[in-house]
């Protein structure tokens, strides 16, 4: 145990490796941070009228005043709209419903679907392999890639890429018995062969924090290209706002589940109200393993490219 903590101390004294903060461009559009001219750092990034706050989910502390934007107002009508409010008494708070609306984010970010994709690009410096981006670009990264020959594919005369080309199709002697699959272990197989023996980076992602480059950039203001998937309010689809809305309202049934389950029922002049706690528990349970089949079988898994028919 003695030398698990020494090992803990030593790594805690290591100074973290050089690293900037770049200037990004997202997008279309330049990061900003509020008040402040385009082209500023990358950790000030966000999107361009985003109202997710990424790097506060599910680490909230509990206060009594909770303020909600726009779209965490939408979320949070429509979970008091379908528990029944205000035709009957929805005895939540809103720092209740803001933890549920939290945790559907959180989910559908996890397993974001293809049709979020986006990206950012920022540009090397000089001897430097590590970059501090933002956590909601670290969150769902899929790639990222530097070198200007990484940019367009090369069709030269005596490129690798080139080679293979001529190779494959005069095996196939010009489309003859054309193999879709045989194209693609194609594909895989120059991607390979360029990170081996062409100039393409690889990277790595440390601590959740920094993008690491590697080979570490030998030149300054090489183009660096990072694709990574992110939940953007302003052009999220309607059909994953309704995702948010019910998942949201399934979490919070459970919630009201637990407050209501604490009295079986309630005194009144008409001779007592029955409180239906368990069940909202129960429901709370099946609705949230229902969206969740929805989520990574409708929403996370895009559909099919091509269909085969024998």
């Amino acid at each position: 145990m003695s030398g698990l903590l020494l090992f803990i101390g030593l790594y805690n004294s290591i100074p973290m490796a050089k690293f900037v903060v770049p200037n990004s461009s997202y997008g279309s559009t330049f990061g900003v941070r509020v008040g402040e001219d385009p082209g500023v750092a990358a950790s000030a990034l966000t999107t361009s009228g985003n109202e997710i706050d990424f790097d506060s989910l599910n680490r909230r502390r509990f206060t009594d005043r909770v303020a909600f934007n726009e779209f965490y107002t939408i979320i949070k009508d429509s979970v008091k709209a379908r528990l029944g409010h205000p035709v009957v008494r929805v005895e939540l708070t809103n720092f209740q419903i803001l933890t549920a609306i939290d945790e559907a984010i959180s989910r559908l970010d996890y397993h974001a679907p293809d049709w979020c994709i986006n990206y950012m690009t920022f540009q090397t410096q000089l001897g430097v392999g590590l970059y501090k981006l933002p956590k909601f670009v670290l969150n769902n990264l899929q790639y990222a890639a530097y070198k200007k020959t990484l940019l367009s594919i090369a069709e030269q005369s005596g490129t690798l890429e080139f080679d293979f080309f001529i190779k494959y199709f005069q095996e196939n002697f010009l489309f003859q018995d054309f193999g879709v699959a045989d194209f693609f272990i194609l594909q895989t197989s120059l991607k390979t062969m360029r990170r081996v023996l062409g100039r393409e980076g690889m990277f790595n992602v440390v601590n959740g924090e920094y993008l690491q480059l590697f080979p570490v950039p030998t030149s300054i203001n090489e183009q660096v290209v990072v694709i990574f998937k992110a939940l953007n309010t302003p052009t999220l689809h309607h059909y994953y706002i309704n995702w948010l809305q019910r998942y949201a309202t399934a979490v919070s049934k459970g919630i009201l589940g637990q407050i209501r389950g604490k009295y079986t029922t309630l005194p009144s002049p008409a001779g007592g109200a029955q409180l239906n706690g368990p069940q909202l528990s129960q429901e709370s349970e099946a609705e949230k393993a229902t969206l969740l089949q929805e989520l990574l079988t409708e929403i996370e898994e895009p559909p099919a490219a091509f269909t085969t028919f024998g």
